[in-house]
């Protein structure tokens, strides 16, 4: 007999866009605001944030496939391609928080992939803003700002600090981006 806790863990991996919370005490190196499985865009795989991002400088995006500044998708995959190397990992997280996303996440998936041939992370979409938002963006909003709107920009470093946060008009090429990307590698 399957248990009841299974079975709700199970429906939560299921249900587009729900993260399964761990218990509260993260892995050493690992922000407790990272401790958490989310399901990548358009896939049965979840990934475990800690271990994936837990000690490595994070560039986090909200994104949307039908917002103006979608395009930027090709720029974020030109940095992502740049510092990769150097350690940087890349978070994309969609989301219809301004009513700009795909009600579908194959949709979605087309957009960013095929597209504009992204290949970092991106994840199911999740609510970034106001009481809903997803605790990863709970805390980004906490120690600078909400996105205000799609494709806001947000600089981790190692430890889980938001050093630079830049709003969608700041092109991913931006000399203030780039900077901030690298003061933290």
């Amino acid at each position: 007999m399957i248990r009841l806790a299974t079975l709700v863990f199970l429906a939560m991996l299921i249900q587009p866009g729900i993260a399964a919370d761990r218990d509260s005490s993260a892995p050493a190196g690992c922000p407790a605001w990272l401790n958490h499985e989310l399901r990548q865009l358009h896939s049965d795989e979840v990934i475990d944030l800690c271990e994936r991002y837990g000690g490595k400088p994070l560039l986090v995006i909200n994104t949307a496939s039908h917002c103006g500044y979608t395009r930027q998708f090709e720029g974020l995959e030109a940095l992502h391609a740049h510092y990769k190397e150097s350690g940087l990992r890349t978070i994309g997280f969609p989301s219809n928080d301004f009513r700009q996303e795909a009600s579908d996440e194959a949709k979605t998936a087309e957009v960013c992939r095929i597209n504009y041939g992204v290949t970092f992370d991106m994840f199911s979409p999740l609510p970034v803003t106001g009481a809903d938002a997803h605790p990863v963006f709970q805390e980004i909003a906490r120690q600078s700002q909400a996105p205000g709107w799609n494709f806001y920009k947000y600089v981790i470093d190692r430890d889980g600090r938001v050093v630079a946060a830049f709003p969608n008009r700041v092109e991913p090429d931006a000399d203030e981006l780039r900077e901030a990307i690298e003061s933290v590698l």
